[in-house]
C-alpha cells in the first residue's frame, strides 16, 4: 500500500484487469456436487409441499367424555381398564405418569374402581 491515493481512473483500469478462472476450483466433480444438492433440496421440498397437502384430517368426533365413559361401562372388566387408561393418558397426562409403571406388575396398578372414580372425576 502506498501514502498517497491512486486516481479513479486508475483504480478502475486495475479493476478491468481481475479475471475469475475459467473453470472453478474442483472442476465437474464440483458442479455435479452442486447440482446433485440442489436437485436433493429441491425433491425434499416438493415432498414435503405434498405430503401437507395430502394429510387427512381427523373428524370431528360427536362423542363426549361422559358419551366415551358410558360406553366404556358396557365393556369387559380386562377391556375396560384398558380404555380407562386411554382416557387417563388424555384427560390427566401427570396422574397416568404415576400409574403407568404399576400397570404392568401382577394385580395390574389401581384397581378398577379407583380408576374410574378418578376419571369419573375429570369428566
Amino acid at each position: 500500500m502506498t501514502d498517497r491515493a491512486i486516481s479513479e481512473t486508475a483504480m478502475l483500469t486495475s479493476l478491468q484487469d481481475i479475471h475469475l478462472p475459467a473453470e472453478a476450483a474442483g472442476g465437474m466433480a464440483a458442479d455435479l456436487a452442486v447440482a446433485i444438492g440442489l436437485a436433493s433440496l429441491a425433491a425434499l421440498l416438493v415432498a414435503g409441499v405434498l405430503r401437507a397437502l395430502s394429510l387427512k384430517r381427523r373428524p370431528v368426533s360427536e362423542r363426549t367424555l361422559k358419551t366415551r365413559l358410558a360406553e366404556v361401562q358396557k365393556l369387559p372388566d380386562a377391556e375396560r381398564r384398558v380404555a380407562l387408561l386411554h382416557l387417563m393418558r388424555g384427560l390427566a397426562p401427570e396422574r397416568y405418569a404415576e400409574i403407568k409403571g404399576a400397570i404392568y406388575q401382577p394385580g395390574g396398578g389401581v384397581d378398577l374402581a379407583t380408576l374410574e372414580a378418578e376419571v369419573g372425576a375429570r369428566v
